[in-house]
């Protein structure tokens, strides 16, 4: 599966004898990003912007490996989870992660692997029990190498071609990831695709924040606002009942902003089922079919830092995601960035998408795409101090 890994861990080793390392503010060395995979280059690309924000992405996967945001004091603070090398990114047996990552064709999980369209009953790949997570996880496209093509400073724009029948998904897809540093400090992420045949898709960003800057310690301090109303049940293997529910009376309820950590040790059965939060979140901002991404629908503020983070999209739903997987069995012994190991709930994810099964469900918003129509998928992630 990967190609020219030796060779870039020889020329590393090489340039850091040399005393030839350029590092980012992030303290990634590009070098060792810069490898052959699939006999397809990958490489580290860096955007930024005036205002001390950096967003280094490697082409594998689509993936941000750090972003670096001034906290209170102008200092820069790496504030997402991930690796320093590529070698354990396209690691997938023994450092399997989804960090950063551009997911696709189907973020979240479909039951049983699988659905129906036009009368016709479509097989995926399950690679979660009997679900299909992530559109297959170690063969979906968080483990693919884009073609990349940047414009200057601020942008990236990632396109990847899965063929009719990968991982039983229907259609030949052609993909575009376009991530985007703005002055206003934003990183701004559009998914836009095409298929010659009648599909479905459902793309997300997969970030681990952590504002604190500290991977070290939970993120139990961070304080998480989503503007929605209602949100979805799930069940034992994580797929939604089907039914919609209010966040009202429950450890669901961030319509005012709290601490991650004064409900996520709830006895609330879905929090205890979960070992934390792994939610869709029904957003009020989405009315009629159409999402206003101009208006906040979610937030993440370190009252360590300083560093608000406030959300945007056009898409129903937000998965809130709180690494309760993450510091566990096997884990708990993986060196990630900065040589730190990190421990359970040590992040938040924020998740623009679809309802997660929805195409087996009748009468939420559906994730199809049929020739001649263009997917458009939006989310925005704007950080200031607070």
């Amino acid at each position: 599966m990967i190609g020219g890994i030796g060779v870039a861990i020889t020329l590393l080793t090489a340039c850091a004898d040399k005393g030839q390392q350029q590092l980012t503010v992030s303290g990634l060395d590009a070098a060792r990003f810069d490898t052959v995979i699939n006999e397809k280059p990958v490489k580290l690309y860096t955007l930024k912007n005036e205002n001390g924000i950096e967003v280094c992405i490697t082409n594998y996967g689509g993936r941000v490996v750090s972003l670096v945001v001034p906290d209170r004091d102008g200092k820069p603070v790496d504030v997402v989870l991930g690796f320093d090398n590529i070698h354990q990114y396209a690691d997938t047996l023994n450092s399997p992660s989804d960090y950063g990552s551009s997911v696709g064709r189907y973020a979240n999980r479909i039951a049983k692997g699988q659905f129906t369209l036009n009368g016709e009953t479509y097989q995926l790949k399950q690679n979660d029990g009997e679900n299909c997570l992530h559109g297959g996880g170690t063969t979906g496209w968080m483990n693919q190498v884009y073609d990349a093509e940047q414009e200057g400073d601020s942008l990236l724009r990632l396109t990847i071609v899965a063929e009719d029948g990968e991982n039983g998904f229907p259609g030949r897809v052609t993909a575009t990831t376009t991530y985007k540093v703005t002055e206003n400090n934003t990183l701004d992420i559009t998914w836009e695709a095409t298929s010659d045949k009648e599909t479905i898709i459902n793309q997300t960003n997969h970030n681990y924040y952590n504002l604190s800057g500290d991977f070290t310690q939970a993120a139990y301090d961070q304080e998480l606002f989503i503007n929605a109303d209602y949100f979805i049940p799930s069940d034992e293997a994580y797929i939604p009942t089907g039914e919609i529910c209010s966040v009202e009376g429950t450890p669901m309820d961030f319509r005012k902003a709290h601490a991650v950590g004064d409900s996520i040790n709830s006895d609330y059965d879905q929090i205890k089922n979960a070992g934390g939060y792994d939610h869709n979140f029904c957003l009020n901002t989405f009315e009629d079919g159409h999402g206003d991404d101009t208006k906040v629908c979610a937030s993440l503020y370190s009252p360590k830092t300083g560093i608000l983070m406030e959300m945007r999209t056009n898409e129903p739903g937000v998965q809130v995601y709180s690494g309760n997987f993450q510091g566990i069995g096997r884990d708990a012994d993986i060196i990630r960035k900065h040589g730190v190991k990190y421990p359970k709930h040590v992040s938040v994810c924020l998740e623009s998408q679809k309802y997660p099964d929805s195409p087996n469900k009748q009468g939420w918003v559906q994730p199809v795409l049929k020739p001649g129509e263009r997917y458009y998928s939006h989310a925005a992630y704007t950080f200031s101090i607070k």
